[in-house]
């Protein structure tokens, strides 16, 4: 009879069948990743239908070549929490990260998450990032340890003086036509950077990730760009003046005061037309530089092999609800462009079914043939890559700063402040969600359904948290330091 091994002879070679086991899949052929960033790019893209005048013929095209997700949304609407949630697959609402601040890795409970990068690192993926992946200059340290390979970092090009005089005269706030070339621009110079890695001889199989900093402002772009667009009301948003009158107060605390000029300063000033003209130039530069790259993915041969990926970190308004920028819990805020291209992914598809950043970490782990990663919060999206008519199951959540949630699913928009107020809206008979129903009795049935999917966990801010922080206690709510009372006007600039 075949005894069995002693409990510690088996404790003793467990790592080394662990070894073995990851040898194994390492070993395996696995498809590269090229993952592509934008940076507050809404759904002004031509295969989203978000803006009948953008053009962005290389994104569209990619979109074309594998499944494209309609409704996929981010879960903060600004950049730092954003990113960290889907370089961690963790929502906000678990980590704390709500600001600008803290890097996650400073915070002690979060320091030792395995990121993306990292974690395809450890089964062979030699990775490669320039520009803007994580917020500023996060990640980007020797030490941080999240990538091998560190490209040129975000680079924005300034004319001498500002275009535009802002209300707070932010150095960001700013928009017109400059630079003269495409290739005085920091856009350019990332571009160029991941298609010289593309004409070396990279080692296989490689995570090549690059981040464009635009349509951020400032939304520089050469004057060809601009010229895409007419100087005309037509590049402006279709809005309803007062929309705000059937939203609560709290839907303000989120962001209360900001650098992003509101729809009163865009009109009194006549900004409207050109800030709008000015991001819609920004876009079609940014896709021309992805076109560039991806031209250099398809010369070098790898294009069979390798996955592609295009995401946004969150939305922009540009007019809508009476504010530009982001911070909100509306459409215009957290609906972004996701494309998935490459081995494992139906071409010609469109998606309508919710989908969430943080998928994107599992969704390449599974492409990726590797183990599955036990401590991510968000699900695969491989069956909607394959059949992009199989339901997801879950909605959409984004989270701004503790206690304020918004749920987004195929048919309607749930949001929950932090002060316990609500708005609904019917997406598919108000998709610009100008009428709040959630206090129309009729539809305390759906809101019952919507309620249900509030996170369970919604934590305070990690430790160091500031910038766009919201609190709130006692009934108080306190934005970045100081307190909001009950008699405080909004803010209008």
């Amino acid at each position: 009879m075949t005894r069995p091994l002693p409990v510690a002879v088996v404790l003793l070679f467990a790592p080394l069948l662990v070894a073995l086991t990851r040898g194994d899949a390492m070993a395996t052929e696995k498809p590269n990743v090229l993952f592509i960033a934008i940076d507050d790019q809404n759904d002004w893209i031509g295969c989203l239908g978000g803006h009948p005048l953008a053009k962005t013929p290389n994104i569209d095209q990619l979109a074309e070549r594998g499944t494209v997700f309609t409704n996929a949304h981010c879960q903060a609407p600004l950049c730092n929490p954003s990113r960290t949630s889907l370089m961690t697959s963790r929502r906000p609402s678990s980590t704390g990260i709500y600001g600008l601040a803290p890097w996650f890795r400073n915070v002690d409970e979060l320091k030792d998450i395995v990121s993306l990068p990292q974690y395809l690192r450890e089964y062979g993926y030699k990775t490669y990032s320039a520009g803007k992946i994580y917020h500023g200059g996060y990640g980007r340290k020797s030490k941080d340890d999240e990538f091998d390979v560190l490209g040129p970092p975000v680079k924005i090009v300034r004319p001498k003086k500002k275009f535009v005089k802002t209300p707070q005269n932010h150095a960001l706030m700013d928009w017109g036509k400059f630079p003269p070339t495409d290739e005085e621009t920091g856009e350019w110079q990332t571009a160029s950077w991941a298609v010289e890695q593309l004409e070396s001889d990279l080692p296989e199989p490689f995570f090549l990730s690059f981040g464009h900093f635009l349509p951020h402002v400032p939304c520089y772009a050469p004057p060809k760009w601009h010229d895409l667009y007419p100087d005309d009301d037509s590049v402006r948003p279709e809005i309803l003046f007062n929309d705000r009158s059937d939203t609560p107060r709290s839907s303000w605390f989120i962001h209360w005061e900001l650098p992003e000029p509101r729809l009163k300063f865009l009109l009194d000033e006549n900004e409207w037309t050109n800030l709008c003209r000015s991001y819609l130039a920004c876009v079609s530069f940014v896709d021309s530089q992805i076109g560039r790259v991806l031209t250099a993915l398809n010369e070098s041969g790898r294009a069979d092999n390798t996955i592609i990926v295009l995401w946004s970190d969150h939305g922009y308004h540009l007019g809508e609800k009476e504010i530009s920028g982001k911070n909100t819990l509306w459409d215009d805020s957290t609906r972004v462009p996701l494309i998935f291209a490459g081995p494992g992914v139906t071409s010609g598809q469109t998606c309508v079914e919710p989908a969430e950043l943080l998928d994107i970490y599992p969704t390449l782990v599974d492409l990726c043939g590797l183990p599955p990663n036990g401590n991510l919060e968000g699900v695969s999206l491989s069956p909607q890559l394959q059949d992009a008519s199989v339901p997801t199951g879950r909605p959409a959540i984004t989270t701004h700063n503790q206690g304020n949630h918004g749920i987004r699913t195929k048919d309607w928009r749930y949001i929950r402040y932090v002060d316990g107020a609500e708005e609904l809206y019917d997406m598919q008979a108000d998709p610009k969600e100008w009428t709040n129903l959630a206090d129309n009795s009729e539809y305390e049935s759906v809101l019952t359904k919507m309620r249900a999917h509030l996170p369970e966990k919604d934590v305070r801010p990690a430790p160091g948290s500031r910038h766009r922080v919201l609190i709130y206690e006692d009934g108080v709510p306190n934005w970045q330091g100081e307190d909001i009372s009950a008699d405080d006007p909004i803010p209008q600039f």
